[in-house]
């Protein structure tokens, strides 16, 4: 698994577990400020994704072991922070049979029950564009297409930490098309989303729980918030005003300040 780290070598870890077709530099801005404060930021490529290996298997458990060896692979516990996908597996993680794996659990803009119709549409959009981009310039705008509520960055060169050039010269979003497939099965197999399992592993949780919601989030809505607070007592819950269900992309510094005042009470 590749890994970025950020800030003191003896810091507390916080592991930084990204979404979806994402990879960790999705976290750079958030990593960067949290080593600042003293943490010892871990931002990991998710298997079948960025530079991590791509063994073409993608169920939540594999993904969830995934999680588990890494924690267990540093001297001291970690915050575990999960981001869509990166936060079902360190569901998965925490409620095996090794038992909690992490000091705290930052959810983000992820639960046990989600929207469907907003997994439709990430799942969509992940799906559309297969056959790549002729250009950078094509992909930036068909992600200002995908978040409305995001700036568009007049430089998309950025995306190159995404996208990878193939030999047609397109452009290509950096994870493993079979990826998609084993999602799209899951959904109908109920692996990839199972309200009851989900919430089974979150419920034996006893350690602090963060959910982070983006309050334009088409995935989680106020519903589901109560029902979060409802059956995990004790977690907290905060709405970061001007972001999609891509939190910390929309609005880092909301974001990150909600992180930081959750860490710093551990």
């Amino acid at each position: 698994m590749a890994y970025s780290s950020y800030g003191p070598e003896d810091g507390a870890p916080i592991i930084l577990l990204h979404g979806g077709g994402q990879t960790r530099h999705a976290w750079q801005g958030s990593a960067r400020v949290l080593a600042q404060a003293g943490w010892r930021a871990i931002s990991v490529d998710l298997r079948g994704h960025g530079d991590s290996d791509w063994p073409g298997n993608y169920q939540i458990r594999q993904f969830a072991d995934d999680v588990i060896e890494l924690a267990q692979s540093l001297q001291r516990e970690p915050v575990l922070v999960g981001a869509s996908l990166g936060g079902l597996a360190s569901l998965i993680a925490n409620g095996g049979d090794s038992g909690e794996i992490s000091r705290a659990l930052i959810l983000v803009d992820i639960a046990p029950r989600l929207r469907a119709d907003g997994v439709d549409r990430i799942l969509g959009f992940m799906a559309a564009h297969r056959d790549g981009f002729a250009s950078l310039e094509d992909a930036a705008a068909a992600v200002a297409a995908y978040q409305p509520q995001r700036s568009q960055r007049s430089n998309p060169d950025g995306l190159k930490k995404n996208l990878r050039q193939r030999s047609d010269g397109r452009w290509y979003w950096h994870w493993d098309p079979k990826m998609l497939e084993d999602f799209q099965r899951g959904r109908e197999e109920s692996d990839v989303h199972d309200d009851e399992r989900f919430y089974t592993a979150a419920e034996k949780l006893s350690q602090p729980v963060l959910l982070v919601r983006g309050s334009h989030s088409d995935v989680i809505d106020e519903s589901i918030t109560a029902e979060f607070r409802q059956r995990i007592p004790g977690s907290k819950v905060v709405d970061v005003s001007g972001a999609g269900h891509m939190v910390a992309g929309d609005q880092n510094d909301l974001f990150v300040d909600a992180v930081k005042d959750f860490i710093g009470q551990l």
